[in-house]
């Protein structure tokens, strides 16, 4: 079974992850020629505080 990891800021709202859910799903089956209720999405939420870029917090900028 595929599961499947998003990591990304926090501030999308619901209907951008169904659709992101959605959308993932489809082509994980279409590639992986698995059905649908075997793929797990895990999407996670960070705050750009929490995350860095080059050394960076991303909050700063």
């Amino acid at each position: 079974m595929p599961i499947i990891r998003v990591e990304m800021y926090e501030g999308r709202t619901v209907e951008q992850k169904r659709e992101l859910a959605d959308v993932l799903t489809r082509e994980a089956c279409r590639i992986l020629k698995c059905p649908s209720d075997h793929v797990h999405i895990v999407i996670e939420n960070r705050s750009k505080e929490d995350w860095a870029i080059d050394g960076k917090l991303a909050s700063d900028g």
